[in-house]
Order: structure tokens, then C-alpha cells, then sequence
């Protein structure tokens, strides 16, 4: 069971647009855009120079890495969602899947009425509390969360990972499958796999112009230079920083597009809604 840290922030669907609005720069201010929080300190025998957190991002997936450590390896949830739309009303199946070591520890979902219609830069108040009750179901406390959706990249910058990051006071990173807002500091277009480019704010942005507000990340490229794959955006919900943000999808994403927890908690989405007829 997830506890929450600020109910007084949870989505209410009764609130009007203006105050939606109002409560989400609320949220971008109690946000924390940078490390706070540490899954595992680097083996003795590793060093980089560029990292600042201080952790070995292959603990996340390889559970060697941790035990040469000493440490035992972060749990990391992915969440995401699907709809059953043909009800009345809607509903979402909000699944969380919870990963150590790179293997499946549990699997939760819950369903949930939607109150309130898709309106863009609100979607934490239209998902918000279908992610909330699932994350009631787990018995883990997971020590990362990974969501389907944007973090600091926001028009606020209190997207879906901010917002629930905050409200249960959990270290969060979003990935978004498009580009919400903000600028791209370079070319996107069939970059290799590896690479990163900062986005950084601009007039669309609560926030001041050229701020680093997370990567688009190429985590997968075809071979064949006929077509391409599209990066993440990748960016900081709460807790932790765009660089981080950056090295754990890169280290969960081997062989994939997205994200391993991200990936199985999609496919968890679509399998339960058989299991909730």
C-alpha cells in the first residue's frame, strides 16, 4: 500500500480548468527536480565522473551488479493504462507492474470510472486517481516509479510522473511517447541508440527559456536506414534529476523501445482487461 504524503494535492475532478491549472504550479513547487534518493551505490571497481547521484544504473536490471555491492537490487514499478471505453461511463485500468533485478516481483491493476474528458496539460486529473488506487493494490514499496506519460516536460511542469510523484512522495520519471512542449536542443530525426538531446523550455513553459527540463532518448534504432524509431522524452517527475531520469531508461530499455517496467505494466494493461469482465 502507497501511502500519500499530500492528499491536499490529489486530483479532484470538480475543480474548473483554471483551478487545475493553479494546483499543478502548486505541485512544479513542491517538486524536486534533482537526486534525492539513492537505489544503490556504484561497485568499487566503477567510476563516472558525469553521474552526481551516486548509483550504478545496472543495479536496476542486473542483479549481479547489486550483490557486488553488497546492496540489494531497487524495486522499480512501471505504470501505465488502458480503456474500456465501450462502458458507461469510461473506465481506465491503471497496471503497475514491480521489477528487482530485472525480474517481475508483482503485478497490480485497478479500475476506475473517468470523471473528467481528455483536455491536454490535464491529464493527471482525467488518470490521476485510476493510478492511485492501483498503486493501493501493491504490497511493495517500490522504490522507483517509471510512468507512461511526462514528468517536468509540461506546460507546468507537472505532468502525470510530477504530479502522483509528489502526492506519494516517490522518486518518478516520466516517458512520453511525443513531445508536450519545449525545445529540442538538436536534431531528432534517426538519431543512434544511446544518444540523448536536451529539451529545454521555452514560451509554451512555466519556466524560464532554455531550462533543462529532461531528454528525448533514443533507446532503440533499426539497422536499416529505410526507417527509424522515434525517441522517449524522457524527464524528472520528482525526486530525481534529467540526467538520471535519462541513464535509467536508457539501462531499462535494452531491446526495446520503452522501458522494461513501462513495457510489461502496457502489456499488464491489455491482459486485465480480460481478467476484470
Amino acid at each position: 500500500m502507497t501511502e500519500l504524503s499530500r492528499p491536499d494535492l490529489l486530483p479532484d475532478a470538480s475543480l474548473s480548468t483554471e483551478e487545475m491549472e493553479s494546483l499543478q504550479r502548486e505541485i512544479a513547487r513542491n517538486a524536486v527536480f534533482e537526486d534525492e534518493f539513492d537505489i544503490g551505490s556504484i561497485p568499487a571497481n566503477q567510476t563516472d565522473a558525469g553521474n552526481e547521484s551516486g548509483f550504478d544504473p545496472s543495479n536496476l536490471s542486473n542483479p549481479l551488479a547489486a550483490t557486488a555491492s553488497d546492496d540489494d537490487p531497487p524495486i522499480v514499478a512501471g505504470v501505465d493504462q488502458s480503456f474500456l471505453l465501450e462502458d458507461e461511463p469510461e473506465r481506465a485500468l491503471s497496471a503497475v507492474v514491480a521489477m528487482r533485478g530485472g525480474e517481475v516481483i508483482e503485478r497490480v491493476f485497478a479500475v476506475t470510472p473517468l470523471e473528467i474528458p481528455y483536455i491536454p496539460g490535464l491529464l493527471s486529473f482525467r488518470e490521476g486517481a485510476p493510478i492511485l488506487d492501483a498503486l493501493e493494490e501493491l504490497t511493495v514499496d517500490p522504490d522507483l516509479f517509471l510512468f507512461d506519460g511526462s514528468g517536468r516536460i509540461h506546460f507546468r511542469q507537472a505532468g502525470i510522473a510530477t504530479h502522483i510523484g509528489v502526492i506519494v512522495d516517490a522518486p518518478a520519471v516520466g516517458v512520453a511517447k511525443s513531445l508536450l512542449c519545449g525545445e529540442p536542443a538538436g536534431d531528432l530525426e534517426d538519431l543512434p541508440a544511446g544518444t540523448r538531446v536536451p529539451i529545454e523550455a521555452n514560451s509554451r513553459v512555466d519556466a524560464p527559456d532554455g531550462t533543462l527540463l529532461g531528454y528525448a532518448v533514443q533507446t532503440k534504432q533499426y539497422e536499416s536506414s529505410s526507417r527509424y524509431v522515434n525517441p522517449l522524452y524522457v524527464s524528472p517527475g520528482h525526486r530525481v534529476g534529467p540526467e538520471t531520469a535519462a541513464d535509467v531508461v536508457l539501462e531499462l530499455s535494452s531491446g526495446y523501445k520503452l522501458p522494461e517496467p513501462v513495457r510489461l505494466a502496457d502489456s499488464y494493461a491489455d491482459e486485465a482487461k480480460t481478467l476484470d469482465r
